[in-house]
């Protein structure tokens, strides 16, 4: 809050997905409801995270999410939030999972001395495996 309007951008962006998930674990919202509060929360991260590394000519965003290690099927759920139909709210929720995994690794570690980071090399890997997994398979 001391920052006001200059609220770095990974503080926001976990904000509102950590917002989706307390809205969801509350029971009050529908299935519809759900999907555009989590699609608007990814879509905000997707856009907020790679704006930065935007240049002069536009970059796609495939490209910049890779630059950043954000899972592309992360980029497609986006697109097909902003542009295509409405995903399945279990696709939006492990969106919402693995954003804010992205977070934690790549701003909160940081901030919090590294101390997140002791995660063993077997929760990684099943990570990695997840993520490649969703990358072929998420829109089938």
């Amino acid at each position: 809050s001391r920052y006001g309007p200059k609220m770095p951008l990974a503080v926001d962006c976990t904000a509102e997905l950590i917002r989706c998930k307390v809205l969801d674990s509350s029971g009050r919202l529908k299935s519809h409801e759900l999907i555009l509060s989590y699609g608007l929360a990814l879509v905000r991260f997707v856009n907020l995270i790679t704006e930065r590394k935007q240049k002069m000519a536009s970059v796609p965003l495939r490209q910049l999410a890779r630059e950043v290690d954000i899972p592309i099927w992360v980029v497609d759920l986006r697109h097909e939030l902003t542009h295509g139909k409405l995903p399945r709210l279990a696709l939006c929720r492990k969106g919402c999972d693995v954003v804010l995994d992205w977070l934690r690794k790549t701003y909160w570690s940081r901030q919090l001395g590294n101390n997140l980071r002791e995660e063993s090399e077997d929760e990684e890997e099943e990570g990695v495996e997840a993520n490649a997994e969703l990358d072929n398979d998420a829109w089938e």
